[in-house]
C-alpha cells in the first residue's frame, strides 16, 4: 500500500509546482505587480494609521507614544448632539444615490446598446463621457451660474416668461435632488463604460432566435440582455455598497451654505472641519472608522445575500 504523502512533502510539491507557474507565466505576474503595490501602499498601509481612533493622538508623539483612550472618542460620537442629524443627512443621500443615480448607467447602457448607427452611438458615448473629466468646483460653478437669483440663466429666463424667481441653491428641500442630479450629470457617462462592456459579450445568436421567435426589443432586453449582464450589475452593486456612507466631501463642501447646512451637512463635512481644521485627528478617525464598518457589514450582508440567490459575489 502507497504512503501518503506527509504535510513538509505537499508543502514541498506545492511550492515547487508554485514556482514552475510563476517562471512560466513571469510576464503576467509582473503586469500585475503595479496594481498590488498600489492597493498596498495607499490602501492597506494606511489602515495602520487607524489606530489613532483609540488614542488621544499628538502628533509630536507620534502613534507609539500617544495616550490610548480605548472607545472614547467613538462614546463621543454617539453622544454628539449633531451625530443624527449628520448620520440622517448621510443615509438620506446615500438611499438616493442607490435610487437613482446607480441604476442610470444600466439605463442609458441598454438603451445606447439598442442604437444601430454606429456613428450616432459613438458620438452620443464621447458626449456622455465629457462630463466625468470636469472638476466638481467647475461643476458647482456651472450650477451656480445656472440658478442663482442674482443673474442666474434660469431664474433669467423664468422672470423673462412672467413667472417667480427660483431660490433653488439656498433651499432645503432642492439641496439633495440636485446633488443627486448633480452626480447623474456628471458621471452617468463614465459608468456605461463597464455595462457596454458586459453587453459586448453577449451572443448575438440569442437576438436572432428571439426575433425569429417574434420577440420584439423590449422582449429580447428584458429576456437577454438583463439577464446577460445580471452578474456584473450585482457585483458592481455589492461594491457601490462599499462606499455607501462616502457622500462625495468636495462636491458637499462646495454645494452647502448656511440656509442649507441642516440638510447639508454630512460626516465628510464634519470630519473636515472636526479633524483639519479642528485639529482633532483621533475624533475625526474614529469617526471615518466609523463610516468604514459600515460599508464592511453592507458589503458582507449584500454578498452573502447575492450567494443565497446563486449569484456570483465578490469573494
Amino acid at each position: 500500500m502507497k504512503a501518503r504523502p506527509t504535510s513538509t512533502e505537499q508543502g514541498g510539491r506545492n511550492g515547487s509546482r508554485f514556482l514552475k507557474t510563476l517562471i512560466r507565466d513571469k510576464w503576467l505576474y509582473l503586469m500585475l505587480f503595479p496594481g498590488v503595490f498600489y492597493f498596498l501602499l495607499f490602501k492597506y498601509g494606511p489602515m495602520y494609521g487607524l489606530i489613532i481612533a483609540f488614542q488621544n493622538f499628538q502628533p509630536v508623539l507620534g502613534v507609539s507614544g500617544s495616550e490610548f483612550v480605548g472607545f472614547r472618542h467613538f462614546t463621543r460620537l454617539f453622544t454628539e448632539p449633531m451625530f443624527w442629524t449628520l448620520f440622517r443627512n448621510t443615509l438620506i443621500l446615500a438611499v438616493y444615490n442607490i435610487v437613482f443615480f446607480f441604476p442610470a448607467p444600466i439605463l442609458l447602457a441598454l438603451l445606447l446598446n439598442e442604437v444601430r448607427m454606429k456613428f450616432f452611438k459613438n458620438t452620443v458615448q464621447m458626449l456622455i463621457y465629457i462630463p466625468h473629466f470636469i472638476s466638481w468646483p467647475v461643476v458647482v460653478g456651472l450650477c451656480y451660474v445656472l440658478f442663482t437669483i442674482n443673474g442666474g440663466i434660469v431664474n433669467e429666463i423664468i422672470i423673462g416668461l412672467g413667472g417667480n424667481e427660483l431660490n433653488v441653491l439656498m433651499n432645503e428641500s432642492a439641496f439633495r435632488p440636485m446633488i443627486v442630479a448633480q452626480q447623474i450629470w456628471k458621471e452617468v457617462g463614465w459608468g456605461t463604460i463597464i455595462f457596454l462592456a458586459a453587453l459586448a459579450g453577449v451572443n448575438v445568436e440569442l437576438y436572432e432566435s428571439a426575433r425569429m421567435d417574434g420577440a420584439s426589443r423590449w422582449r429580447q432586453m428584458y429576456h437577454i440582455t438583463l439577464p446577460a449582464i445580471r452578474s456584473t450589475i450585482i457585483i458592481l452593486f455589492i461594491l457601490r455598497l462599499g462606499s455607501f456612507m462616502d457622500s462625495g466631501f468636495e462636491q458637499i463642501f462646495l454645494m452647502v451654505n448656511a440656509l442649507n447646512r441642516n440638510v447639508g451637512e454630512v460626516f465628510d463635512t464634519y470630519v473636515y472641519s472636526v479633524g483639519l481644521i479642528g485639529g482633532q485627528f483621533s475624533y475625526s478617525t474614529a469617526v471615518g472608522l466609523f463610516k468604514s464598518i459600515i460599508g464592511l457589514l453592507l458589503v458582507v450582508a449584500a454578498n452573502r445575500l447575492a450567494k443565497l440567490w446563486d449569484e456570483e459575489g465578490v469573494y
